[in-house]
């Protein structure tokens, strides 16, 4: 397997739109249109117009003017098939590195989190018609998606990845062309890259489980697919393999907010700080992520935050 690292150099210029859309995890536009390219890479700057220069002491926080649906109670809408980031486990309790953040940043504020399910496609949508107050799902944070909802600082970053058969030609990305099957999940950055990026037109599916489901049975060549959910979803014995990955860091992920509920958003950047400074985001990156390599630069949270030492 082949890995690519794109590191993070000023000298890189600032990322523009990814595409158009209202999906969630990492997603774009199907639909066509002008795309910068996924793989690029991007410098800490770019990012930084985003990023909150601090955030409010957590004891500053005005709890009764959080705008939630349910006093005292985080509604989150979030995916059930996507480990390790946002899944249900075998106990039927919502996880992965996404959704234990977000309790643990919850708890910070006091908060009792509910997640509900829902389809990675409706998620913005959801959030921007405030059916539910938050939204969990590795969201890459589009100028577009801007548009639509608000976001909290950056609290990761995306990989991409090429899944084939062990036996298959397909190697990597430079080996993808109209010639064959290319599997994505609708909405995704990966739909945007093959569509827009590529200029080709792929095999579209509604979830992760389905598009990894028809590479393993021959029925698509490839997938491209969010490198964290193909790691989940890609077992020994599988035949199949991550034949390349490579660290996407056009645009960080982060929570999705109604974009008129600023005091929520704020609560949850003070939140996230906090749970960088008590050590407890690195500890949930070793357990989620233990093998992960982390862009030179990169850093959770605020300009403020500081990530304790290892």
């Amino acid at each position: 397997m082949k890995l690519k690292s794109l590191k993070w150099l000023t000298t890189v210029p600032v990322a523009a739109v990814l595409a158009l859309s209202l999906a969630a995890c990492g997603g774009g536009s199907s639909s066509g249109g002008s795309s910068t390219n996924a793989l690029a890479g991007s410098d800490q700057t770019s990012l930084d117009k985003y990023t909150t220069a601090s955030v409010t002491p957590l004891d500053k926080i005005d709890k009764a003017s959080l705008g939630l649906q349910t006093a005292g109670t985080l509604s989150v809408g979030t995916l059930s098939d996507a480990p390790p980031n946002i899944f249900i486990d075998k106990s039927g309790n919502f996880t992965g590195f996404d959704n234990e953040l977000l309790k643990a940043m919850a708890a910070k504020l006091d908060l009792k989190v509910e997640f509900k399910s829902t389809d990675f496609s409706a998620l913005l949508s959801q959030v921007a018609n405030k059916q539910f107050d938050v939204g969990s799902s590795s969201i890459s944070t589009t100028d577009a998606r801007r548009k639509t909802v608000g976001f909290t600082n950056g609290y990761d970053f995306g990989y991409m990845a090429v899944v084939a058969k062990t036996d298959s030609k397909v190697k990597g990305f430079k080996d993808l062309s109209k010639d064959l099957r290319i599997a994505v999940v609708q909405g995704t950055v990966q739909d945007d890259y093959v569509t827009n990026t590529l200029g080709l037109e792929p095999v579209r599916f509604a979830d992760y489980n389905t598009a990894y489901a028809n590479v393993k049975n021959g029925q698509v060549d490839a997938w491209v697919a969010p490198s964290q959910q193909a790691t989940g979803q890609v077992k020994s014995g599988d035949g199949t393999a991550i034949v390349e990955k490579t660290i996407n860091t056009q645009n960080f992920t982060a929570f999705a907010v109604n974009s008129g509920n600023k005091p929520l958003t704020d609560a949850l950047n003070s939140a996230l700080d906090a749970v960088i400074a008590d050590g407890t985001w690195s500890k949930l990156v070793k357990q989620w992520y233990p093998d992960r390599e982390t862009p030179t630069n990169w850093k959770p949270g605020s300009k403020a935050s500081k990530v304790p030492a290892a």
